[in-house]
């Protein structure tokens, strides 16, 4: 990995393209107005009135007994916290501290209630009000959470509502503890296996970066003297910096798309930069080999037997081509399966979003049948976007979904 490091050493050394801050607008919104607010509702939303919004700020001093910080926030905040509700909640917790005791941070974001806490049993406490009051209206939750947040913190348990009733017969009790157990164990497993197939992912993807990173060593001082190429070489290198930041923020195999896509473009302004330092005019722009964009960018299409879906047109750089042409195996990528290795369009469908950021929509073309295809067995990283916003965190995140569907699958509409 020294070879990577040097690029992006490169890369800050001529100023181009550093890694930029991530741009939240909405978190940073939420954020300042914290300073001097318990309750901020971002404009546009609609789901408190601002008679809502002033009882709650007062329940807050009256009843919280400690801070206590609510955002009603769209569902686009989202995407400025890795893609889930409780990024969200944690960012807003990381940027507003404060201690004796730590703030409770909660938010309502698009249709999804989450909050977090250090000492507090939070996300229990949303899940127990969503599920009392959901019905009820946003503002009736987050008052019941609020109360129960408060009672808490006075070494008092939660009020029973009366949904929750106060008589529950022992055996109800053992069998939904059957049933928590059930789901808390399936979760964890599906958890594990989310881990698994990012990290399989992931070393593919890691695989790319270096194997780029060996092709620009030493082009920084070339470019110099071209003013052409050199445009071409920092754009190569900007596009490299948001692979190599996407990599680092990856949570899904889903995520590696954004990895690859910009491998690709990388990959095409680099090629571009070598054409012009040798007097030629950059190549076309077209999608990576289809059988191994470590071969850079294709130079035309091939007829090639796939396995699955018959005789097809794919990209090929030019040896890739002429080997099918002449019915010779291409040298296609291999990825370990297993603890064996295979070519990638044979591998399980985690591997689906590192190809499609290579070659868009057109891959499931190319793959049509595989064992990328959709609806095959494994789909279910790539499809369900690797369960980021899963129910049942414990004392760490919890809530639900207002709306319906989700997390919850059946909240009332609001």
């Amino acid at each position: 990995m020294r070879k990577l490091a040097l690029v992006v050493c490169v890369c800050a050394a001529l100023a181009v393209a550093p890694a930029a801050a991530a741009q939240t607008p909405i978190i940073d919104q939420a954020a300042a107005a914290f300073r001097s607010e318990n309750v901020y509702v971002h404009p546009g939303t609609n789901l408190l009135t601002e008679a809502e919004d002033r009882r709650l700020e007062r329940q807050i001093d009256e009843e919280a007994e400690g801070p206590l910080y609510i955002a009603i926030l769209p569902a686009a905040a989202r995407r400025e916290a890795g893609g889930t509700s409780t990024g969200v909640v944690l960012e807003l917790n990381r940027r507003v501290i404060t201690t004796n005791p730590p703030a409770v941070h909660a938010a309502v974001v698009g249709n999804q209630f989450r909050a977090v806490n250090r000492d507090v049993p939070a996300g229990n406490l949303a899940t127990r009000a969503f599920l009392t009051h959901d019905e009820e209206g946003v503002a009736a939750v987050l008052a019941d959470f609020i109360q129960r947040v408060g009672d808490v913190r006075r070494g008092e348990s939660a009020p029973q509502s009366e949904d929750e009733g106060g008589g529950f017969p022992t055996w109800l009790l053992v069998v939904g503890g059957a049933i928590a157990a059930l789901f808390g164990i399936r979760a964890y497993r599906s958890r594990q296996r989310r881990e698994r197939e990012l990290a399989d992912v992931k070393t593919v993807a890691r695989e790319d970066l270096v194997a780029l990173a060996d092709d620009v060593v030493g082009l920084d001082e070339q470019v110099e003297a071209n003013p052409q190429a050199k445009e071409s070489y920092l754009r190569a290198m900007e596009a490299y910096q948001r692979a190599d930041d996407s990599f680092d923020r990856a949570r899904s195999p889903r995520d590696i798309s954004k990895v690859t896509s910009a491998l690709a473009e990388s990959r095409y302004e680099m090629e571009s930069a070598k054409a012009l330092l040798d007097g030629r005019a950059p190549p076309e722009r077209r999608p990576p080999c289809f059988f191994d964009p470590r071969h850079g960018t294709s130079v035309r299409d091939v007829t090639w037997g796939s396995p699955y879906g018959g005789a097809m047109q794919v990209p090929a750089c030019e040896a890739d081509a002429q080997r099918v042409e002449a019915g010779e195996e291409p040298e296609a990528r291999q990825v370990t399966v297993g603890g064996i290795r295979r070519p990638f369009w044979d591998a399980p469908s985690h591997y689906q979003p590192w190809a499609l950021g290579f070659f868009g929509l057109a891959a499931g073309g190319f793959l049509l049948g595989s064992a990328f295809a959709p609806g095959d067995a494994d789909a279910g990283t790539f499809d369900d976007g690797g369960g980021g916003d899963d129910f049942g965190g414990g004392d760490f995140e919890g809530g639900g979904d207002f709306g319906g569907g989700g997390d919850f699958g059946g909240g009332g509409d609001f």
